[in-house]
């Protein structure tokens, strides 16, 4: 396969999903897609537009279709990870079997993203509405004018991912403690993963 990128070679190596990650490169590199090495992960784009990634997490490994919103998931095999992406869906697998049997459909998927991107389709995305910040984050803005002045001065980004980060607590206090804990990254103008 002379397509193969020798600079994501070593992931391919490393990999505690070998066989699995080996057989999706193998279905990528027989499209018009490009390898590359981006995010630490293989990308592969369509003239330096992003198109799939191949990454693994601790119980699967993936396909990440960058505006998979748009493709057709006729299979029902396209997962959203949270409701927060809007564009990104995921193919998981668990086993090279998995792949194998879904050769033919991966392939049709990745055709079809594609020729999405050579028609320079885009996920539309929703803006969202003013943000509703967790009572107990709000409490501590109203009695702290500095941090108020400072979470302000945030991208919509930072605050959302500190909002979110708040509210995935289930406990008052647990969302109290989180809330503590940031405000010295939020003091510094900083985000959650500064």
């Amino acid at each position: 396969m002379e397509r193969m990128n020798p600079k994501v070679n070593a992931y391919f190596e490393a990999s505690k999903w070998h066989d699995e990650v080996v057989a999706l490169r193998t279905i990528m590199l027989e499209t018009e897609l490009t390898e590359d090495l981006k995010w630490g992960v293989p990308c592969y784009t369509y003239l330096g537009n992003n198109v799939v990634l191949i990454h693994e997490f601790k119980d699967y490994c993936a396909l990440l279709f960058i505006q998979g919103a748009l493709l057709k998931d006729t299979d029902g095999i396209l997962v959203q990870q949270t409701e927060n992406v809007q564009a990104g869906r995921q193919i998981r697998f668990t086993s090279l079997r998995q792949i194998v049997s879904l050769s033919p459909t991966l392939k049709s998927y990745v055709l079809s993203a594609i020729t999405n991107e050579k028609a320079g389709l885009k996920v539309a995305f929703v803006k969202e509405t003013e943000l509703k910040l967790v009572e107990e984050f709000q409490m501590v803005l109203d009695k702290n004018p500095a941090l108020k002045a400072a979470f302000d001065t945030l991208t919509p980004g930072r605050k959302r991912a500190y909002n979110l980060y708040f509210s995935a607590a289930k406990q008052s206090n647990t969302r109290v403690t989180r809330i503590e804990k940031c405000i010295p990254k939020i003091l510094e103008h900083k985000g959650l993963d500064d």
